[in-house]
């Protein structure tokens, strides 16, 4: 097999030729793994080949080790792991002879590569040469200036790759001294330099000893601080990028340079191209996002943050601010036109919230002069700034301070949607969508929108709605923020919006009717707040005319599967449609149901499944989403009726919980099961058998996506909820699944966060599975769970002894005990007797919120009737 004609043929722009290269490609992975990474490899290191084949077998390598999916890159390692040991070392000596090659791909996939082998082997202690290997070609004598870069590059990426555990100290601090050496001005290349410095950026998460350091501290900031003026814009960048990092890891340490930084940034946000100075306003964002943080861990804690938080936004804020609201005047002409747009003026009121969130009123004096200066100004350029700076600071200050203001201003920010400028009044809707978004609470003391100023805020949103649509965008935004505040209300007090409804209502979806291919986001934020408005809605007084509504959506989700499909834009446009409006219905059907409009409900049921079975035949996966949580939600509304649509949805339903690829609808799918579980209750028994199959496939598949785990489990338990002892015949498959999870929840990596956090839904999930279980097989039958308690309360016991469990797992561990407890009765006694962890177990839960300490209570009461029977 020639790789190189192959690799070639594969980036022919003749299809056929395309397709047969990609097949025998294909094919030579499948049934010779270890010998197609070497071919790859030698193409890749061989410089008499075509620089196009060799950065192919590069990246074709690179995807053969690594995948952003869990489950696949998983694997991709574990094949990496099983190759044999003389493979994989010739593998590694192409990939390092790479780095000297004269063709700039082949370098730079390269040190990819290298990356991705090191993520694999350094965890594993393997590849111990390494870090030594690459700085050699750094340090050695009349190293080619590319050698370095690409060694350079290389280092940055491995440092990228892997976990500072992964390195020695001493490894550690050979890198710093090679990238910082890389740094120097004495460095000619100005390739080197910039590699030098990107390197350096991924070095520092290895570099706590040395922050800790003040000598070496200093000296990587002041190298970095003196690259930061240097004469390459892309350095210079990198530089800063390196001090946002350094904000970012090393906070405490930042004290003694804080003075020598603030003078960088002002410089460079008020001369330096616009990359640079986007960095510079970047670091004090991070430096807000990093004492946000310290004050809420310290919430509640008198001045305990003192020492942790060194306030250094509060001391720089008479510098800060008035540098940042200068920088708002430098708008874009065009910016209205790109709502992605992401320039200097955006960056700095982006980091004025932030400033306004770490301080609170401190920063309300400091901005309105600005703001009373600017706000009238002939020049759309001030009035502009000014509206983006006041919308800015809405979010930290306190009510009080904010309060005079908005109502001083809300009249003239009304009346500033009718400036004749696009970029204001596009502006001005967000700052009125800020307003009600942080201040309007309908039950306040003095609060912002009121019976006296709700018809003008009403008739201006309504007007406004029908402008350009960028400005239409926001002003759906502000009405949902309106409705937004009175969710959590009486039905008295959302009964203000009610006269306002119909129109609100016809003018949503006009407003969603105006987007655009160009403006398809004033679509979804129209219908967002076509949701949200019927929400909050007071159903007993509006329940016509959202049964109007619910009449209205399903004549448009009719009309979808007519419009005409020329190219991929135009289903990506009918699958976004078709999702929005199965959203709007999931909103409808639940607020109908729970009023005297129920029949509307039952009268539509089978108009609405039709719709719903017939998007799912458009195939497009957002739309499978939205499509299964509005019948899970429809389910839910019409009760046991359910059932006679169930066997021509049972087809969706298991091709959605066979969409491994797609793994968010195989999750929605898995909640719809326990929807249609807790509705049909054993009516659901006909089905049981196909979605157990599928449940149990899903779990033993390890290119499914972790997060749908859980679920599944939970899953299980309204299975067994809904069909009681029937839930016999699953046990043997069903268990041993719940205990294979049980073990491995033990050798998580408590290091990580994320682990954590996936332990926890995972408990959690298995702990759901048994209770629904128990109580499920409680009766006749019970003796069939007594050969896996004694296992359940080993698992339950380690749950007990981790310290990383939260709440909700803590309530699920003590309600599955009272369900033991509950389902065996006597029988469970001497387990109990045996297993006394509960007793402290329950001690600890009286130090929890109410509703654990309620499941405790109930859960201490059935083991003691066990216990005593």
């Amino acid at each position: 097999m020639d790789i190189t004609q192959i690799l070639l043929a594969a980036q022919s722009p003749d299809g056929n030729l395309r397709s047969v290269a990609e097949s025998s490609l294909k094919l030579f992975q499948e049934q010779n793994l270890p010998r197609f990474l070497l071919s790859l490899s030698v193409e890749l290191s061989n410089d008499g080949r075509p620089p196009e084949s060799r950065r192919l077998a590069g990246i074709i390598l690179k995807n053969s080790l690594d995948a952003k999916d869990c489950s696949r890159k998983e694997l991709l390692g574990q094949q990496w792991v099983s190759l044999d040991l003389s493979i994989k070392s010739r593998i590694k000596e192409s990939l390092l002879l790479t780095l000297g090659s004269s063709v700039p791909d082949a370098r730079q996939v390269s040190s990819q590569v290298i990356a991705k082998v090191a993520s694999i082997e350094m965890p594993r202690r393997e590849w111990p040469d390494l870090i030594a290997k690459l700085l050699g070609n750094i340090t050695q004598q009349g190293a080619s200036a590319p050698l370095k870069q690409a060694t350079l590059e290389a280092l940055g990426y491995v440092c990228e790759e892997i976990s500072p555990e992964h390195l020695e100290q001493d490894q550690v601090n050979a890198v710093l001294t090679a990238v910082v050496q890389g740094m120097n001005q004495a460095e000619l290349s100005v390739e080197v330099r910039l590699a030098a410095v990107k390197a350096l950026y991924n070095a520092l998460y290895f570099a706590d000893s040395n922050f800790a350091n003040d000598m070496e501290r200093n000296y990587i900031v002041k190298v970095i601080c003196e690259t930061a003026v240097s004469n390459g814009v892309e350095i210079r960048q990198a530089a800063f990028e390196c001090l946002v990092a350094i904000a970012s890891i090393y906070y405490m340490h930042l004290e003694p340079y804080m003075q020598t930084v603030f003078n960088l940034t002002s410089n460079a946000v008020k001369g330096d191209e616009e990359s640079v100075a986007l960095q510079a306003i970047e670091f004090w964002s991070t430096i807000c996002d990093e004492e946000i943080q310290l004050q809420e861990e310290y919430e509640g804690y008198d001045n305990a943050d003192s020492s942790a938080n060194f306030r250094f936004i509060e001391k720089a804020l008479p510098s800060l601010v008035p540098m940042l609201l200068e920088t708002l005047l430098k708008q874009e002409e065009e910016q209205e036109q790109d709502d992605n747009v992401w320039n200097i003026s955006m960056s700095s009121g982006t980091c004025l919230g932030l400033i306004a969130k770490a301080v609170g009123d401190a920063i309300v004096p400091l901005v309105m002069p600005f703001v009373e200066a600017n706000i009238t100004n002939p020049d759309w350029h001030c009035r502009e700034a000014a509206t983006f700076a006041f919308g800015s600071i809405l979010d930290g200050p306190s009510l009080p301070k904010l309060a005079p203001l908005v109502h001083a201003g809300l009249d003239f920010l009304l009346n500033a949607m009718k400036d004749p400028n696009s970029q204001v009044k596009d502006t001005t809707a967000w700052t009125l969508g800020r307003v009600f978004e942080f201040l309007h609470s309908p039950t306040s003391v003095n609060p912002i929108v009121t019976s006296g100023n709700l018809m003008h805020i009403m008739t201006v949103l309504l007007e406004s709605s029908k402008d350009a649509p960028n400005v239409a965008e926001k002003v759906c935004g502000a009405i949902y923020f309106l409705a937004q505040g009175y969710e959590n209300t009486a039905d008295s007090v959302s009964s203000v919006l009610t006269p306002y409804l119909p129109s609100v209502i016809t003018t949503l979806l006009s407003a969603s009717d105006c987007a655009d291919t160009t403006h398809f986001r004033l679509r979804s934020s129209a219908y967002e707040a076509l949701n949200e408005i019927v929400r909050v809605s007071n159903i007993d007084e509006t329940s016509s005319i959202i049964g109007q509504l619910l009449l209205e959506v399903m004549r448009r989700l009719k009309l979808t599967f007519d419009l005409e499909i020329f190219s991929s834009g135009d289903k990506e446009n009918q699958s976004d449609l078709q999702a929005l409006l199965c959203g709007v219905l999931q909103v409808i059907v639940p607020k109908l149901s729970n009023s005297d409009a129920e029949p509307i409900i039952t009268q539509n049921a089978d108009q609405l499944m039709f719709l719903f079975l017939r998007v799912f035949a458009c195939h497009g996966s957002t739309v499978h989403e939205e499509a299964m949580l509005a019948i899970g939600v429809l389910a839910d509304a019409i009760g046991p009726d359910f059932v006679k649509y169930m066997p021509e949805f049972f087809k969706y339903l298991e091709a959605g919980l066979q969409n491994h690829e797609e793994y968010q609808v195989c999750s929605i799918s898995v909640g719809v099961v326990g929807d249609i579980c807790r509705t049909l209750e054993d009516k659901v028994l006909p089905f049981c058998d196909g979605i157990m199959t599928v449940l149990l496939k899903d779990l033993s598949n390890p290119m499914l996506n972790r997060s749908v785990k859980p679920p599944i489990f939970s899953c299980f338990g309204d299975i067994a909820l809904a069909i009681g002892e029937n839930f016999e015949k699953y046990l043997p498959y069903a268990m041993p699944m719940l205990q294979g999870a049980a073990e491995l929840v033990v050798v998580l990596d408590q290091s990580d966060d994320d682990m954590v956090h996936y332990g926890n839904q995972l408990r959690r999930g298995i702990f759901e599975a048994y209770s629904g279980i128990l109580q499920g097989i409680k009766g006749p039958k019970a003796q069939l769970m007594v050969p896996y308690a004694t296992h359940l309360l080993q698992f339950t016991e380690a749950v007990y002894k981790d310290g990383s469990r939260d709440e909700s797992v803590t309530k699920a561990a003590v309600a599955v005990l009272g369900d033991l407890a509950d389902t065996l009765g006597p029988i469970s006694k001497d387990l109990f007797r045996n297993h006394l962890f509960h007793v402290e177990f329950f001690r600890e839960c009286l130090d929890s919120d109410e509703e654990v300490r309620e499941t405790a209570s109930w859960a201490q009461g059935m083991i003691n009737q066990a216990v005593v029977a």
